[in-house]
Formats: C-alpha cells, structure tokens, sequence
C-alpha cells in the first residue's frame, strides 16, 4: 500500500509464530536478503530470523541470475537449522506458503511452476531461492529467500512484462506488504513444521505436470512430458523413447 509504514518491530508484534519473524530486520532498500542472512547465519542468527525489504538492489534468483526488484515488490528471507533429511520440503513449504497468502490477503488463486516459481494466469509472482551452508556433511544452516511482485504495474517494465505479473494488478487494488510479510510467515512456520505432510498438496499445485517441456541441465537438454514428482522433489520426465528421467530440481531450468 501506499505510503505503508512498516518496521522491524511491526513484522514480529503479535506475530502467531513459535519462532518464525519473532526476530525480524526491515530494510527501506537492500542489496540481498539473502546475502545477509546468509552472514547472520554464520554468526549464528537464531533459527526463524527474517530479513525483509521493499527493494533489493542486486537481488538474486537461480543460477545465478538476477531478480528483478522494481519499487512495489518485497523480498524476504528466513534462516533455518533443519535436519539434513528436511532440506527436500523446504521449496515445497515455501511455495505452498505464498500460495496461501496470496489467497487470504489478495484474494487470487495461483499456481506452482516447478521448481520454484509461483504463477497467476500463467505469469510469475514469486520466485524462490534456497542457499545452505555446510560444515563437512552436516547442514549448517538453510536460508529460504522469497520474491514477490505485490505493488506494481508489469507493463511499465518492458524487460518482465511478458512474462511477470504483480498482485496489485491481478486484483486491482494495492496490497499491504505487511500484511502479506506477516501472513507469510505465518503460513510458513505451519508447513515447515508439517514435514513431510506438505508433499502431497504441493503435488496437486503443480501447473507444470502433465505438459510437454524442455528441460536444460548444464550443457544437456532434455524433452518431453512432465509425467509426476518424486518426494524429495526431483520431477520425473517422460522422454519420447518411453524411459523416465528423474531430473533434480537444483541443476534444471524450465522452457
């Protein structure tokens, strides 16, 4: 919304979290969410700290690409301290999070392009990053950084508006970003401590399943049906020889 006044103490302020946002940092503008969470974890940032803001200056998505941050979005970041088996449900907690509040806050249905995006009539609204930090084999730390588009217009950004959409747009009135922080980390918490129990909505959420894809791994590019998920995430692709491919969702990017 307009002119909203938001805070670090108003994110946490009566949040219904055990420990998600209980200690929260908002920032008018910076560089990455989750660059600086990922120092905090080092440093030992208790579990459940967020990082938010409504404008990232060198924001980041998958494989190394950029994240397109224009006044209107907000970016957010949470740090975790999961067990090693817990790492596969991270993305699916996530997504089905904003999923979730989009629906209570701006009142519109969306969809899950796997891996990581959230889509509404076929237009992303959301990306999601996840970046942990190992020492040797065990799991560190995890940071859970979200994008989303809430207050602006796409078609005033040529670079994205073929293929971005924002909340606002969708719904024709502007959206809280506080409300949308709060509800969202809400909704996080809930799944993220449901385990395993987040796979099976994850999967009916999947707008990707059932359609013909390209899927290019590193210097490898592979076609065909997008025939289901594995439950550590992996989707398994029906080539046109007939055999499944289980391709992780780490190494892939989507045409």
């Amino acid at each position: 919304m307009k002119n909203e006044v938001i805070s670090s103490e108003a994110i946490s302020r009566g949040l219904r979290t055990g420990f998600v946002g209980q200690k929260a940092f908002w920032f008018e503008y910076i560089t990455s969410t989750n660059d600086i969470a990922k120092k905090m974890a080092v440093q030992k940032a208790v579990e459940g700290t967020v990082i938010a803001t409504g404008r990232q200056t060198a924001g980041k998505g998958r494989l190394g690409r950029v994240w397109s941050s224009p006044e209107g979005t907000m970016a957010l970041s949470v740090i975790l301290r999961p067990e090693n088996a817990a790492l596969n449900n991270l993305i699916m907690a996530a997504s089905l999070a904003v999923m979730h509040t989009i629906s209570k806050i701006a009142g519109i249905q969306s969809q899950i392009k796997w891996p990581n995006d959230v889509l509404i009539n076929g237009k992303k609204v959301c990306g999601i990053l996840i970046e942990n930090g190992w020492k040797s084999s065990n799991l560190d730390y995890a940071v859970i950084g979200i994008g989303v588009n809430v207050n602006f217009n796409a078609e005033d950004y040529p670079e994205i508006k073929d293929t971005a959409t924002s909340l606002s747009w969708e719904s024709g009135k502007n959206i809280s970003v506080l409300c949308m922080i709060r509800q969202l980390l809400e909704e996080f918490e809930r799944l993220y401590l449901s385990g395993n129990a987040v796979f099976d909505e994850w999967r009916e959420n999947l707008v990707t399943l059932g359609k013909e894809i390209r899927v290019t791994s590193g210097s490898s590019i592979n076609e065909g049906i997008a025939k289901d998920v594995d439950r550590d995430g992996s989707l398994l692709l029906l080539q046109v020889d007939g055999k499944l491919l289980k391709i992780p969702a780490g190494e892939v990017t989507l045409r």
